[in-house]
């Protein structure tokens, strides 16, 4: 999941965090609610209402993040939810969909995905372009080669150094010498 993407769905759940505001004087969890909190949780009392004490909770912590936002942050928080927010409905559906299978994913592996987007975003303009149109030409292939062609990778990571290099040294000759008519 992209940066903007996920920031975009930060300022979802702050936006629907302000509009279910708070209204009692403490909150079921954790933390004890500020005055500003307070205040807060004064404007929206009947939203606030129909949450449960986990949304409420979940409403609480999303709102202390704000709080602890620079001004840059929450611009851009801004800017990538108003992006978010024009998108096409069905768009907007297949976001949610990955945030949910986002947060499904053990915290490990969201780390793994973090770090390797990283990786991804260090890399040269050009290799990113190039690794973008590959995996769009991957994604145009028929159902039965892209299955296959993950099903190579599959056998391909669990190959040793020395084995990969053999493939390789195999894969030139064939590649340089095509068979004969």
């Amino acid at each position: 999941m992209t940066r903007a993407v996920r920031l975009a769905l930060t300022l979802l759940m702050v936006g629907m965090c302000a509009a279910a505001a708070p209204r009692t004087a403490s909150a079921q969890f954790g933390q004890p609610m500020t005055p500003a909190e307070q205040m807060l949780a004064q404007r929206y009392p009947d939203q606030w209402a129909a949450l449960t004490p986990e949304q409420r909770e979940r409403v609480l912590q999303n709102y202390r993040r704000w709080q602890q936002m620079s001004p840059e942050q929450r611009n851009a928080v801004r800017q990538n939810y108003e992006q978010f927010r024009s998108l096409p409905p069905d768009e907007r559906a297949r976001v949610l969909e990955g945030l949910h299978q986002w947060r499904s994913l053990p915290p490990a592996r969201r780390e793994q995905l973090r770090e390797q987007y990283m990786r991804f975003r260090q890399l040269p303009p050009d290799q990113r372009n190039q690794m973008i149109q590959r995996y769009q030409r991957f994604q145009q292939l028929p159902l039965a080669q892209r299955e296959q062609l993950m099903r190579n990778y599959q056998r391909w990571q669990m190959m040793t150094p020395e084995q990969r290099h053999e493939a390789r040294r195999h894969w030139s000759q064939r590649k340089n010498h095509p068979p004969p008519p």
